[in-house]
């Protein structure tokens, strides 16, 4: 039976639930009213506005009627969609062997990951690294250093020793061998694991901007994060678009920052509802099992 008290309990938590809620959703609802906001309006309402009289899609125009935007975007596509098949790939590969207590050297290389964790080669030696193997000014710079993701490879690996053995040892039976077992058994198995790295890796890539300011100056291979970010410190929008000032005359300079801004958000928040099932089932199978 629901009390009294269970009832105020529970009203207290749905308000906070609530106003937590607001908090996240509102700056992105404020992104997108000031990207379809006149000029006009804008200027009349002192910047900021919760909902305008009139919209407008010119600041849309404008950034897709540039090649600076579209070409950002297939580079962060292509970072996010290739990145995250290969983390999953090779994060896979080594949490399966690694997962098995019959593996040689399995305590070693558990530890020398783990060690990671705590440590790593520094910033200027990664530099190096990625200099001399002749990935600098690449679109691979961006994907190639940190493959392997530590955290990731546990909740993976952990995952893995929960499966029951009884599927592989059936699978071996009808004479499959590692890889086909992994390929034919394993990863069907984890699908809700492979949604949850693979959301984790995803959105890494396609908010990549630390390897992009350090490896990549070539203005053709920025991701789109790093063009928003010269949006925001440039003076003028029209030299970071390419083109003519006179186009943007009549869009305020933060309208244009807002457009971009949902074109950078809006993919994520298009795909995440499709994964949440498997994510929460994957974090919390991968947390607690092991």
């Amino acid at each position: 039976m629901v009390t009294k008290s269970d009832r105020l309990v529970n009203g207290v938590l749905y308000a906070v639930l609530a106003l937590f809620a607001l908090s996240t959703l509102f700056p992105l609802y404020f992104v997108f009213v000031m990207s379809v906001t006149p000029y006009t309006e804008v200027l009349r309402n002192g910047g900021f506005i919760l909902w305008p009289s009139s919209f407008t899609l010119q600041a849309y125009k404008e950034i897709f009627g540039s090649s600076r935007i579209p070409d950002a975007l297939q580079i962060t596509v292509f970072i996010t969609v290739v990145g995250t098949f290969l983390n999953l790939l090779v994060t896979a590969l080594l949490a399966y062997p690694l997962s098995k207590k019959s593996t040689p050297w399995r305590n070693g290389i558990l530890l020398a990951i783990i060690f990671t964790l705590l440590f790593n080669g520094g910033l200027i030696p990664t530099y190096l690294v990625v200099r001399e193997l002749g990935l600098y000014n690449t679109v691979w710079a961006m994907i190639v250093p940190g493959m392997v993701s530590t955290f990731n490879f546990l909740i993976m690996k952990t995952y893995f020793e929960s499966l029951p053995q009884e599927v592989e040892e059936a699978a071996r039976v009808d004479g499959c061998g590692d890889i086909a077992t992994l390929v034919r058994i394993v990863l069907p198995l984890s699908a809700p694991i492979l949604a949850t790295v693979g959301l984790f890796y995803g959105i890494g890539h396609w908010n990549e901007y630390f390897k992009g300011i350090m490896y990549v100056t070539d203005r053709s291979l920025a991701p789109i994060q790093i063009v928003l970010r010269n949006m925001i410190q440039t003076p003028s929008i029209s030299q970071e678009l390419a083109v003519n000032s006179t186009d943007l005359a009549q869009l305020p300079p933060e309208t244009v920052k807002m457009a971009t801004v949902a074109v950078a958000i809006l993919p994520i928040i298009i795909v995440y509802p499709f994964l949440q099932k498997y994510f929460i089932k994957g974090v919390m199978i991968g947390a607690i099992k092991g």
